[in-house]
């Protein structure tokens, strides 16, 4: 608790310092536009002349081959801009205006349709376009500052360096921006990109009665936030739904973080025991659980637990479901057990087969961490008279935190965004809360899960990257609180031989 106070009351501290440090960046950004600056006024009309045509300082000292490609790559950006940037770009603003129609014509005897504006092309476009630009500045600017260079070389003498030469150099001393070239590229490309295309779409009325390309979206500001975090009369079914969702999403995730974190040290513990026989077979029958695809577990425990299941024949052949009935465990006007139907039922069975799923896993890390713990630790505690539970109260379990931090970290967000658990095996589930259903989610959604459904089920996109971008400063403000704390831990030397 101190540590979660010290954390918060650092806030302000933490802010001013990244604050000197965005203020820094600009900084230098400032300093490269300058020096760009300085070394057009001072280079030669060479120089002068490669901001509006980039190769042509490198034609006058013979650098063809690089002089071209410059030359291509600028004739290919102004071909962009004019073709697709240009367009796009100005219809950023509205998203469009000219709706989808077709108009039948007299003279083909056929309808034609009308050339209109694809909103979320306009959308995809401009920004690409956007990246693009920049990307072209930065190539652009530093075509300048390297002409420079030469110029300067060519004055002192030196030798400029052929196309070849300058190829060998970025598979020798600059191997490594040839390798991180590409990895980089496509995280533009498959992340950048899309997520803030995501975070675009969240301030838009993109959904099923505004659906390119028969109809257009537009601009909307704060308005779909609104609607998921303001109660007033409008808005108080996403905002009833959210605060449901949000609450479930986090009670979830510690239970079927912690219960299997534990449950997984226990079963290590018990397999590892001196006193536990065919030792070797009990942990290959659980890797063998680790082993069948996951989906396939969920369906076939779905269909166990389904209300006419394996699972409700046998209880009820038992007796048990009866007892049940009769100590108001389930209702009276039930003959069965609502393992997947009912809310709390659903609930508990969907923490438990979590736990059953993930038990296998953390046995097998935690018994490779459990075989490194000193033993010289575990001969001074019985020399001072510990009892078995001291030892894994105080030697056990804070050397298994300290090592597996990192995975309880990120096994907590994973299990924020657990979608497999949750939707294969209350997909098919209908809720009886009203508020829930108008959002279009249930009680046992997660909010990956209603986003789901909101872009699968009900292509209501603009909520979706709304729940999306809540997502991700839900799990970026719990990964920073944990790893603060991880990382300022002085446990290290306590566990060090």
């Amino acid at each position: 608790m101190n540590k979660i106070k010290s954390f918060f009351l650092n806030i302000p501290t933490k802010c001013k310092a990244g604050l000197n440090k965005t203020g820094s960046f600009f900084v230098r950004i400032g300093k490269e536009i300058a020096g760009v600056g300085k070394d057009f006024v001072s280079g030669d009309i060479f120089v002068k002349a490669s901001l509006f045509v980039m190769g042509i300082g490198f034609f006058r000292r013979k650098q063809f081959v690089k002089g071209f490609l410059f030359l291509l790559l600028q004739f290919g950006f102004i071909y962009f801009i004019l073709k697709v940037g240009a367009p796009n770009l100005a219809k950023l603003g509205t998203l469009g205006t000219v709706e989808y129609q077709q108009i039948w014509s007299d003279e083909l005897r056929m309808n034609i349709t009308n050339d209109y504006d694809h909103s979320l092309k306009i959308l995809l476009f401009s920004l690409i376009s956007i990246v693009i630009i920049l990307a072209y500045a930065f190539v652009h600017f530093r075509n300048i500052k390297v002409q420079r260079q030469l110029q300067q070389d060519e004055k002192d003498g030196k030798t400029i360096p052929s196309f070849i030469t300058e190829v060998k150099i970025f598979f020798d001393s600059k191997f490594h921006v040839t390798l991180l070239s590409l990895p980089v590229l496509g995280i533009i490309i498959l992340t950048v990109i899309p997520l803030i295309f995501m975070i675009l779409v969240a301030f838009t009325n993109f959904d099923q009665y505004h659906y390119p390309p028969l109809k257009l979206f537009t601009w909307v500001g704060l308005n779909n936030f609104k609607l998921l975090f303001q109660t007033g009369s409008s808005s108080v079914t996403y905002a009833y739904a959210f605060r449901r969702v949000v609450s479930w999403t986090l009670i979830w995730a510690f239970f079927a973080t912690f219960l299997t974190y534990i449950g997984g040290i226990l079963l290590a513990l018990l397999i590892n025991s001196k006193y536990t026989r065919w030792k070797k077979m009990w942990r290959t029958l659980f890797v063998i659980t680790i082993a069948v695809p996951q989906f396939v577990s969920l369906l076939l425990v779905r269909n166990f637990f389904a209300t006419q299941g394996i699972v409700n024949t046998l209880l009820a052949n038992w007796g048990v479901t009866d007892w049940l009935i009769q100590n108001g465990f389930v209702s009276s006007s039930l003959s069965y057990i609502p393992f997947l139907t009912d809310e709390v039922w659903s609930k508990v069975m969907l923490i438990l087969i979590n736990c059953w799923i993930g038990f296998p896993y953390v046995m097998l890390i935690t018994t490779g961490v459990l075989m490194n713990i000193p033993k010289d630790l575990y001969d001074s505690a019985r020399i001072d008279g510990a009892n078995k539970f001291q030892v894994f109260r105080k030697i056990t379990m804070p050397y298994m935190l300290f090592v597996t931090a990192p995975y309880l970290i990120t096994s907590f967000i994973g299990n924020m965004n657990n979608f497999n658990v949750i939707y294969l095996l209350t997909s098919n589930r209908i809720t009886s809360d009203q508020l829930l259903a108008n959002a279009n989610a249930s009680d046992t959604d997660l909010l990956i899960t209603w986003l789901f459904k909101l872009t699968q089920d009900y292509y209501n996109y603009k909520m979706a990257s709304v729940i999306g971008i809540v997502i991700f400063v839900i799990s970026a403000i719990f990964t920073l609180l944990a790893f603060n704390y991880t990382i300022k831990s002085d446990k290290e030397s306590r566990f060090q031989l």
